[in-house]
Order: C-alpha cells, then structure tokens, then sequence
C-alpha cells in the first residue's frame, strides 16, 4: 500500500481536529518522528505522517482513541506500518505493544514532546536554550504539566534504548525543525 502524501495528511487533520492545542502537538510529534528518521535513516515520510496523524480521533471520540483513526487509515489504504504504530501509541486501549523501531520511536515521543512543549511555553527564552537538565527537572515536579504519563516517558526511554538526556535532547531538536508553527521561541513572547 502507499503512503498517502502529506499533503492529505495534512486536510485529515483539519477534518478530524479542531483544538489549536492538539494539532500543534502533532505537528510536533511529526517534526520529532522525521527528525528521528533522519538519524536513524529510515522512511521521513511514513515516519512524519504517523507522528502527524498518531492522535487523529483523540478530539472527536476520545472514548474510541485510536480506534477510529485505525478505522479511517484503513480505509484510505494507508500502510500497515503506519496503523500499527498508531495503535501501538496506545498498548492500553489496543493491545498492540510497542515492537517495531517506527512504533517504539512514535511511543516515546508522544507525551515527552508534551512535555517539552509545556516547558517551552514557560521558559522566557522558549526552545532556544531549552536543555535536556532543565525537561529532567520539570519531568520530577508531578504538579508541572500534570497530563503528561510520566511513567509513559520512562517506558519511552527504555524503548528507545539510550540515555534519557540524548532521547530528550532528540526530541528538542526535532521541535526547533517547526519552532515558528508552535509558537515556542523567545521572539513569541513579545
């Protein structure tokens, strides 16, 4: 099956979702899975579009999430390897583990990106000093960015298989790619 281009990637994600909020997040999640295929040398546009299109239902049918997306990727014939990381996102409401390196990789990015983004929004400086000390740290405050997994993170980094500040510096990196889209430089505080 081929992949869709991004381009209808992208007219899903309009359709599907509404949230500012959430559509930044996976605008990031996608800058993060193809900063990652670029290190890693696999397929940038399978891995983008499964960042872009991981949380394609969590609005609408948050009850169903990732249920409904799976439903509409299959539909449109997109890969396999594509849904089943989209359903590997989310191993407790689908039963599909985290097995494969494009499904390990999208797992440990979804709510670490979350993560760094809220550290983003307030630091004065935004992404452009942002280090991996300074997400460590707001990673132990539990009251800070309280809808991030924090146990999800840990298991991100297990799976990913390096050290927690190369995987969060990764992650940072591949945000700085779409810094503008989000908003997260020091320049957006003014």
């Amino acid at each position: 099956m081929a992949l869709p281009d991004r381009a209808e990637g992208l007219a899903l994600l309009e359709s599907w979702v509404e949230n500012e909020g959430l559509r930044k997040h996976m605008l990031a999640v996608e800058a993060v899975m193809r900063h990652y295929a670029r290190i890693l040398g696999e397929d940038e546009e399978l891995w983008g579009q499964a960042g872009l299109l991981h949380d394609l239902d969590w609005e609408k049918h948050p009850d169903e999430h990732p249920n409904r997306a799976i439903a509409e990727f299959e539909s449109r014939g997109y890969p396999p390897e594509l849904v089943r990381a989209v359903q590997a996102h989310a191993p407790e409401r689908t039963g599909v583990e985290p097995e494969a390196r494009l499904e390990k990789v999208l797992f440990a990015c979804d709510e670490l990106s979350g993560l760094v983004y809220a550290c983003c929004l307030v630091r004065p400086n935004g992404i452009d000093d942002l280090s991996p000390k300074s997400v460590t740290k707001k990673l132990k405050d539990k009251a800070f960015a309280a809808g991030v997994n924090r146990d999800d993170v840990a298991r991100g980094v297990e799976l990913m298989e390096m050290e927690r500040a190369e995987h969060i510096q990764n992650v940072i990196d591949g945000m700085r790619d779409v810094a503008d889209t989000l908003a997260i430089r020091a320049e957006d505080r003014t």
